[in-house]
């Protein structure tokens, strides 16, 4: 029985891990989260100060995947090995996604 074996473009989840952390990033430094969750209803100091703490949870896989996707590229083993490779970057994607998830649910609990 042949392995099939599947090969693609680094650049296909460094770009995804990019443009998640972008959107993190405007989600809660430009205001975007503040925006969705935080408007109308409630003052905004108090939804404003729990969402903080959703962030700051939020902040700690946005961390990590950060960690992961620079590791991926700058360590030397795992530029050379494309398994290594591949599970830093899928580490990371899945890192920015669950910081993506942690900042949307927590965002619908502060609401």
């Amino acid at each position: 029985m042949a392995r099939i074996q599947l090969r693609f473009s680094p650049i296909i989840p460094t770009i995804a891990s990019f443009l998640l952390a972008a959107l993190w990033g405007l989600s809660v430094f430009a205001g975007w989260g503040l925006e969705a969750f935080c408007a109308g209803g409630e003052a905004a100091s108090a939804c404003s100060q729990r969402l903080g703490t959703v962030s700051t949870v939020s902040g700690l896989f946005a961390a990590l995947a950060a960690c992961c996707t620079a590791a991926a590229w700058l360590l030397p083993w795992s530029r050379h090995d494309p398994r290594a490779f591949s599970r830093l970057m899928g580490a990371g994607v899945l890192a920015w996604i669950a910081a993506e998830g942690v900042l949307f649910l927590g965002g619908m609990l502060v609401r």
